[in-house]
């Protein structure tokens, strides 16, 4: 978990500050991860069950049906597919077992590789807002998707 919190072509995405993310923080994260009945966090692995990355559902509302989504991988990940197979998984898991009727994400409009896979995965663009998290100083605009079952 600590390579792509530490991995700056990663995190020059994301809106915390992973790269002061120490070990002990992210035992702790793992440790508390699924104490909340409002999310749902799951680890990626390969076949021989070496950690590639965190796929998530968060944000859960059991009356609105409906949760927000979130997937962070290791570098090595892009590109074999198993980010799709996860993101397959936790929307069975959402829309099966969970019974929800929608999940959303939203993304940094200039990330275009995370962009390009939710619209690949299957969720649909829903809008951009504007100026709508700063970060390091800077504002950043943001792109909404969702998905129905």
């Amino acid at each position: 978990m600590l390579e792509w919190m530490h991995d700056p072509s990663i995190v020059c995405f994301i809106w915390f500050d992973a790269m002061s993310m120490t070990e002990e923080k992210c035992l702790e994260y793992i440790r508390t991860a699924n104490s909340d009945d409002n999310s749902k966090h799951f680890a990626i692995a390969d076949e021989n069950d070496e950690y590639l990355g965190t796929i998530s559902l968060k944000n859960i509302d059991y009356e609105k049906k409906e949760a927000e989504y979130a997937i962070s991988t290791r570098k090595i990940v892009h590109g074999t597919g198993a980010a799709s197979t996860a993101t397959k998984e936790i929307l069975k898991i959402a829309f099966e077992y969970l019974e929800l009727n929608r999940v959303y994400l939203n993304v940094l409009k200039e990330n275009d590789r995370a962009n390009a896979f939710y619209q690949k995965v299957g969720f649909r663009f829903d809008h951009c807002e504007e100026n709508a998290i700063e970060i390091f100083g800077k504002l950043h605009c943001l792109n909404w998707y969702y998905k129905k079952r």
